[in-house]
């Protein structure tokens, strides 16, 4: 299936008004696919896979800024850690110092957002509110990561209220640890709308963008 022109146009101007920035979503798409958005402009794709994101990077532009969004798991940090752009998953203590670990290797600074859990759903991974303060209380000892705030996935439902009370929760906890401003990554293609309105100020949309998942 094509992308969607028209969608992305239409997407941007309205994001471009708020000052939202649009990670593209990639995940299983075709370099292909990814040259015909980058034709238009976009220049931030996200990849959930290491090995997919390691495959793209390698055939496609040097100036797209690769965002890692799905679970990323310690020992696959070394294989992204040269030309990351920004990981978004960073869902423990753990992983954060093996980032850091890495980056120091790499001779760079990594920058990161903290996942927190914000639904229902335990299938999904993240932080809470008291493993955040943690978190957030102990990176002052990490040299080459940079926590730049927060990202959350709400509850795959149609209820919009329930939806709207997870990115409410989320941008409470984002108001908490980064009142200087920071970047909140929340909102997919079903729910983008409702997470700008409680306060995103990054979203990560694919079907939108590029049809239904293969």
């Amino acid at each position: 299936m094509p992308i969607n022109r028209n969608a992305y146009r239409e997407i941007v101007s309205e994001l471009q008004e708020q000052s939202i920035a649009l990670v593209a979503v990639s995940k299983t798409k075709t370099v292909d696919d990814i040259l015909a958005l980058y034709a238009e402009g976009q220049r931030d794709f996200g990849e959930n896979y290491v090995q997919e994101l390691l495959d793209k990077q390698s055939r496609l532009p040097a100036d797209i800024r690769w965002h890692s969004i799905g679970h990323l798991q310690s020992n696959k940090v070394k294989h992204i850690i040269s030309f990351v752009y920004l990981i978004h998953g960073v869902d423990s203590f753990k992983l954060l110092k093996e980032i850091d670990r890495q980056a120091a290797k790499a001779g760079r600074v990594a920058a990161v957002l903290l996942q927190v859990h914000i639904a229902r759903e335990e299938t999904k991974f993240g932080l809470d509110a008291a493993e955040l303060e943690e978190v957030m209380l102990a990176k002052g000892e990490l040299n080459h990561v940079l926590v730049k705030g927060l990202m959350g996935m709400a509850s795959n439902t149609e209820e919009a209220a329930e939806a709207k009370t997870e990115f409410r929760n989320l941008k409470s906890l984002f108001d908490r640890w980064f009142s200087g401003g920071g970047i909140l990554s929340a909102g997919m293609s079903g729910d983008y709308k409702i997470a700008i309105a409680e306060g995103s100020n990054m979203v990560r949309i694919g079907s939108l963008l590029f049809g239904q998942r293969d």
